[in-house]
């Protein structure tokens, strides 16, 4: 019998969660509302074996280009399952069309779209199938699948210029490190040899840097063994919360690296938000799932006690403010959009004035980055071309041509 995880809240208001067998997710759903658990979210558990064969690896480019299909489709006036049947028909992933036909299937037996994206969260997170579920009841599905079209691409953007601010220092950076290591471990100790075979004194710079490379060259199986150490370590403490929680608090910490990251889960929290609200979601649901989805367990720990102030009628940007997280203009934003009641409105707003301004601190973080790489490893290369020359004016010095 199939095991369907569960998410629910308790007529106490408290949040649960657990597992139960049933037949079939609709069964599931009717014995936990039976046992009084409401805004039931009920997912089927796989098998190891039958993720294996059934999960599709789908990246977030395919996720995007379906979402804006699937709309372009309805907006056309074609029905959700003939869109779905079309999509599946015509891809030439292997692993989209499995998907897609699944989603047919589902749609066939009389679940919903939403419904039948549960089977997928992986590749579908769960403000994706939150939104989806909202804009199902307002009736604005080919809107809001456009909406998330352009949200995943913009995310993918900002992610894109991150990678490629840091492609530049981390090839010169990669180069330099190969120059050092070809010209110290083989031009280097023939140099050696043959002042040893004259008989002559090597120069300071090169003795420094023959010292060096025969202490790797010694111990390079402890210095590895450290290496391996603490990569393990690291491994080990990202299994638990606090490990998690401190790693991230020293990323938001680093000078100019801290502030980009800060901005870009700012960026994130008010994009997510601003799609949710825009759906019909209500206001804790959608802080609660933007939270979700930021990954970052500083934010999320303290952004925990946001719902509650908002219950106890704070609004939400004195309670944002209050986290330490989020940069005075950002609250100020917001609670205009409380004053306003244009919240989903100043929630877009604010998330595109901060993907300028990540724009910004990427520039200047690969304006900081790029110096620095060149300098030190210009400095190091430029150690060894020292020590190189000295030795050849030491052979000239020396011996007699």
């Amino acid at each position: 019998m199939p095991k369907f995880a569960y998410v629910g809240v308790d007529l106490d208001g408290q949040k649960v969660k657990g597992t139960h067998k049933a037949s079939s997710r609709g069964d599931a759903e009717v014995a936990l509302y039976d046992r009084e658990i409401r805004d039931l979210r009920v997912t089927e558990k796989k098998s190891i074996l039958q993720y294996e064969i059934t999960c599709p690896r789908i990246k977030r480019e395919q996720v995007m280009h379906l979402s804006r299909q699937i709309a372009a489709f309805l907006r056309a006036g074609l029905p959700i399952l003939d869109a779905v049947h079309s999509l599946g028909a015509e891809s030439e992933n292997s692993s989209v069309r499995r998907m897609m036909n699944d989603i047919e299937d589902g749609l066939r037996t009389g679940e919903r779209f939403s419904d039948t994206l549960e089977r997928y969260p992986k590749v579908f997170p769960e403000f994706y199938r939150g939104i989806v579920r909202s804009a199902e009841l307002t009736g604005e599905l080919d809107t809001v699948l456009a909406r998330l079209a352009r949200y995943i691409e913009r995310d993918l953007e900002a992610r894109r210029k991150v990678k490629s601010a840091m492609i530049y220092p981390i090839a010169v950076a990669a180069m330099s490190v190969v120059t050092v290591l070809v010209l110290a471990l083989y031009v280097l100790p023939k140099f050696e040899s043959f002042f040893a075979d004259l008989d002559a004194e090597l120069p300071l710079p090169t003795r420094m840097l023959l010292a060096t490379t025969d202490f790797i060259g010694a111990w390079w199986w402890a210095m590895a063994g450290a290496a391996a150490l603490l990569t393990l370590v690291f491994l080990l403490s990202q299994r638990f919360e606090r490990g998690k929680y401190a790693f991230h608090l020293l990323l938001l910490k680093t000078p100019v690296l801290g502030e980009t990251i800060q901005y870009m889960l700012v960026e994130r929290f008010c994009r997510v938000m601003a799609s949710m609200v825009s759906a019909g979601v209500n206001l804790q649901e959608a802080i609660r799932v933007a939270t979700d989805s930021l990954r970052n367990r500083v934010f999320m720990r303290r952004l925990n006690g946001v719902t509650e102030q908002m219950l106890e009628g704070q609004g939400i940007a004195g309670p944002l403010a209050r986290t330490n997280l989020f940069p005075g203009t950002a609250t100020s934003m917001l609670r205009v959009g409380e004053d306003t009641g244009s919240m989903d409105v100043q929630l877009e707003v604010t998330a595109e004035y901060y993907e300028d301004e990540l724009d910004y601190k990427i520039a200047k973080l690969t304006a900081l980055f790029e110096p620095l790489v060149i300098i030190v490893m210009g400095g190091i290369v430029g150690f060894v071309a020292v020590a190189l020359v000295s030795a050849m004016y030491g052979i000239f010095n020396q011996v007699d041509i």
